[in-house]
């Protein structure tokens, strides 16, 4: 988590600073740590635990300040991931998948507030209700009723999720033990494509990037034979 979050920092960052000699024409040094990174990631718990005076609980799938927002079981597979946004949500959940209209109301459960110092039961009135659908009525009932969720899925899951094969993001490349699937970077350019090359085998470019940096072949075989270098 900490080098994705320092490389997605580092990487805006870099496009920032690109944008500010474009504008300005002064360029930029910039400083991005991991641990500033994951800071950042945590400032939700971090202003939770600053102005309440307390963490939160840890949660897992869970969301620390909205409720309901976890994975809830199913009858006859997966969980699903369920998530209210608002008071809004919580009543369209409550009425048109739950069949609970009563907890609309309720004022241990009508404000979000309400329903996260309520957590547990409010889990447990969620999940006493989707245990007893399947998942394909269950997915159903929510999207009919506007309430935002998921599948839960495993590795499996993801690799046969068929929005990969709809917008064809899977390519075979070429490796030394011969072709693997990959799947294409997230970010996509109009009218060009990532370039999807093959995994060099070891050492199959020293030579090359060695020479790039001024070394004679002279030099780069006796690299070879000490064993500096593949």
């Amino acid at each position: 988590m900490a080098d994705i979050a320092a490389g997605m920092y580092a990487f805006s960052g870099a496009l920032a600073a690109l944008v500010r000699r474009g504008t300005t024409g002064a360029g930029a040094a910039i400083e991005v740590t991991m641990f500033d990174a994951v800071a950042e990631w945590m400032v939700q718990a971090m202003y939770t635990t600053m102005y309440t005076g307390a963490p939160p609980p840890r949660a897992t799938l869970g969301h620390p300040v909205i409720a309901p927002y976890d994975r809830y079981p199913t009858a006859d597979g997966p969980d699903v991931v369920i998530g209210v946004q608002n008071d809004r949500g919580w009543a369209a959940l409550a009425t048109g998948v739950l069949g609970r209209p009563e907890l609309v109301g309720d004022p241990e459960y009508a404000t979000n507030v309400a329903r996260v110092r309520n957590r547990a039961a409010v889990d447990a009135a969620v999940g006493a209700a989707t245990s007893g659908m399947g998942r394909a009525e269950l997915l159903r009932r929510l999207d009919e009723a506007g309430v935002p969720n998921a599948s839960l899925n495993d590795g499996h899951g993801l690799i046969d999720h068929p929005v990969l094969a709809e917008r064809d993001r899977w390519r075979e490349v070429g490796s030394p033990v011969g072709g693997v699937r990959a799947i294409l970077p997230p970010i996509t350019f109009a009218g060009a494509e990532a370039r999807m090359g093959p995994v060099p085998a070891l050492g199959e470019h020293t030579g090359a990037v060695l020479a790039e940096l001024g070394h004679d072949a002279e030099t780069i075989a006796g690299l070879r034979a000490s064993g500096a270098v593949a």
